[in-house]
């Protein structure tokens, strides 16, 4: 199977990495995308990735990461780039992301006074257009992280799409919508699925419209922590977990769970250019 969204390198899994990695091999994850979501992550991502066949890294800078730009004068949006940029010539490297626009309004946070500011959607929106030109600089696939900002969002992929991003982009964990799902037709994007499917009545009701040959399976550990895990309380999510989203797509698609982790995987290899 391959586990296209898993944080690995979050320090969550700082002590017991090795273990999470091992379950995961017992459990048939063969492919793991290990996604930064600032400069010190995506680094992490690539040190892990680098240690392990068939691991691969994506750098960038998630949406929610924007706001210490605002908090911190000394950073500029330049030197954010510059330094994921310098990640992107590493072999194991073979996407930008996760970046995208992200307008919810966390609770749980480490930035004090966090707000969904002009300000920073402003910021969102510049480093998410930059990310978006890095990818098609270098050649990467591109892993889109949105939460409530689809407008946004459609309306900067419709500014920045090119030809080169088809079949080489994801909607990470793709929200319940159905501009979504007409733009992932229209540019030939692939939609990610994770552990909320097993749960979320509407997102399976979104899966069922979705035709297989777009899916691809995430974990996102550890969060979205399937069910019947989820009840249980069985946190934090990890990549070991995946079947249980292989099976609730098969029971929605009606196929069978080997036929969906047979070509999800094909789209996994095919989205992130894996031979």
């Amino acid at each position: 199977m391959f586990d296209t969204h898993c944080h690995l390198s979050f320090k969550r899994f700082k002590k017991n990495v090795d273990e999470v990695i091992a379950r995961a091999q017992l459990a048939g994850i063969t492919y793991i995308i290990i996604p930064g979501t600032d400069v010190k992550r995506s680094k992490k991502a690539v040190e892990v990735a680098d240690k392990h066949e068939h691991f691969y890294g994506a750098v960038g800078i998630h949406p929610h990461h924007a706001f210490k730009l605002i908090q911190n004068a000394k950073l500029k949006v330049k030197n954010e780039i510059e330094e994921i940029e310098q990640l992107l010539s590493h072999p194991k490297v073979v996407a930008v992301g996760e970046v995208g626009m992200d307008m919810h309004v966390y609770e749980n946070t480490k930035y004090a006074q966090y707000a969904v500011s002009e300000d920073f959607i402003a910021i969102q929106r510049e480093l998410f257009i930059k990310q978006i030109n890095l990818a098609l600089k270098y050649n990467k696939s591109l892993i889109i992280h949105n939460r409530e900002a689809t407008d946004g969002l459609v309306h900067i992929l419709k500014q920045t799409w090119s030809p080169n991003l088809t079949y080489r982009t994801v909607l990470h964990c793709c929200e319940s919508d159905t501009r979504l799902f007409g733009i992932a037709q229209e540019y030939h994007m692939f939609i990610g699925v994770d552990g909320d499917v097993t749960y979320d009545k509407q997102k399976q009701e979104f899966i069922k419209k979705v035709p297989i040959n777009m899916l691809v399976l995430e974990t996102d550990s550890p969060y979205i922590l399937p069910e019947p895990l989820r009840s249980q309380k069985k946190y934090p999510n990890e990549p070991a977990n995946l079947m249980y989203v292989a099976q609730m797509v098969a029971k929605i698609k009606d196929l069978s769970v080997e036929k969906v982790v047979q070509i999800t995987t094909e789209n996994g290899k095919r989205l992130f250019g894996i031979v």
